[in-house]
């Protein structure tokens, strides 16, 4: 956690200087992208919220997404992660949304996922989205893996040109 802490240390400042803010919705990093940006001293300045958006119903009753928006897409791959940063950004009114969905561990997840597997997505000026492979059953690892991969995603986006 402490290498996350410094990670989000870095980019609060950065969203600070730059009057930008960030929403969240994180799956199977558990809340660990939230509570790293929410670690540094004034995090209210770019902090909207977030949600841990682990189950189904979680979605529903956190994120509002309509059923037509999820026809096709499934948990776990990458249009989901920018579904899921789309609506993060838009409900929260940020200049960044963020998210994250995979399979932490130790055994995969119902779609034919491994552990260790995640797709990390950005909406905002720019968007990007990503998936990440620890090819590890590591819970734990995996889930701080996850959150740096997400906070990698946003100091990219925001670095200066």
């Amino acid at each position: 956690m402490q290498a996350l802490m410094a990670q989000a240390a870095v980019l609060g400042q950065r969203l600070k200087d730059r009057k930008e803010t960030v929403a969240v919705n994180e799956s199977s990093s558990g809340g660990l992208v939230s509570a790293a940006l929410l670690s540094v001293p004034g995090a209210s300045a770019y902090f909207m919220g977030g949600a841990v958006v682990y189950t189904a119903k979680a979605r529903v009753l956190l994120t509002d997404i309509p059923r037509e928006a999820l026809a096709g897409v499934r948990s776990s791959s990458e249009p989901y992660a920018l579904l899921l940063a789309r609506n993060a950004r838009e409900r929260y009114g940020a200049t960044w949304g963020l998210s994250e969905t995979g399979a932490a561990g130790p055994t995969g997840n119902p779609y034919g996922d491994a552990a260790g597997h995640t797709c990390v997505a950005i909406s905002g000026p720019v968007e990007m989205v990503v998936t990440v492979e620890t090819e590890s059953d590591d819970r734990a690892a995996n889930m701080e893996a996850f959150a740096a991969a997400c906070l990698r995603m946003l100091e990219a986006a925001t670095e200066p040109a």
